[in-house]
């Protein structure tokens, strides 16, 4: 009886031996973490991406390669906006006739702002950022630009673009436009339009404005009645398609490609990137999902 007594604990102590070595090569020998997430591939020639809340860097592709930016440039238009001291968003700006001219010039994208309709500055940032309106980005300038004429207003307004870069520490930005229509020296990279992005998400009404998906503007015509305008739409997808975005901008351009400054909040974490010269308007928002969602797997 002693003897199979024995016998049956000799069988249970090799069994946990084998048991004990099999969790241990397993272990040795077996699969990548659990937690380990493979970086992802882009069609967009740059990216980059962070926690915007500690500002760790979570995907870098080419981040600081200086790349024309298209109307993601229109975020720190907006930025320079908001900064204004003592601004009034419900002042009026009235549409003058050379805003019109110039979208049609430049086929650009625009608002279709009236000319002689007042409109506040908060109906222009609107037109801003969402349809990516250039004749609303050139409204705001020439009113917060400094001067006597409006190619001097807009110079000014141009040059608080580029000091407010500066002053976020920006070496590789600079703009030469106030809407991404550059004249040959408007540029900056991945990295840089993040921070810029970053900065002014600080900025409740531009949080507010850049998570908008549609907003419908009533301005007041020279004759003093209520114009309804054309409901304007976000052109940033990845509001409609992807859970948590809250913004920020698109862009394009011959040179520009398709860019988009991206951003998404879940379980209170924070991901904001930037996606330049990706091959189009679809693939700039799967780079921009697959960004995120690695960021957010890390």
């Amino acid at each position: 009886m002693k003897t199979g007594i024995m016998g049956m604990r000799a069988r249970r102590a090799a069994a946990t031996v084998i048991t004990t070595g099999a969790v241990v090569a397993a272990g040795t020998l077996g699969a990548a973490p659990a937690n380990a997430v493979t970086k992802p591939t882009i069609a967009a020639v740059g990216g980059f991406a962070m926690n915007n809340g500690t500002g760790k860097t979570l995907y870098t592709k080419a981040a600081d390669t200086k790349r024309s930016t298209g109307s993601t440039t229109k975020i720190m238009t907006a930025k320079v906006v908001l900064a204004q001291t003592n601004l009034n968003l419900d002042s009026k700006v009235t549409i003058q006739k050379a805003y019109s001219d110039y979208v049609v010039a430049n086929n650009a994208s625009q608002a279709h702002l009236i000319v002689g309709d007042k409109v506040t500055v908060r109906q222009l940032l609107y037109g801003l950022m969402l349809p990516s309106g250039c004749d609303a980005a050139y409204a705001l300038a020439d009113k917060y630009g400094s001067g006597t004429t409006r190619a001097a207003r807009v110079k000014s307004f141009i040059g608080k673009m580029n000091s407010a870069a500066t002053s976020l520490g920006l070496t590789h930005t600079h703009f030469d436009s106030f809407d991404g229509i550059g004249n040959g020296s408007n540029y900056s990279t991945p990295r840089d339009l993040t921070k810029i992005a970053s900065s002014a998400m600080k900025n409740s009404t531009f949080r507010t404005v850049v998570k908008t998906k549609t907003y419908q503007a009533k301005t007041v015509t020279k004759t003093g009645s209520i114009r309804t305008m054309d409901t304007w739409k976000n052109t940033n997808g990845l509001l409609s398609s992807y859970s948590g975005a809250i913004g920020v901008k698109t862009g394009s351009g011959p040179e520009a490609k398709y860019c988009l400054v991206f951003a998404a909040t879940r379980n209170g974490k924070t991901v904001i990137g930037t996606v330049l010269a990706s091959t189009s308007i679809p693939a700039r928002e799967s780079d921009a999902t697959k960004i995120m969602n690695y960021g957010f797997a890390l």
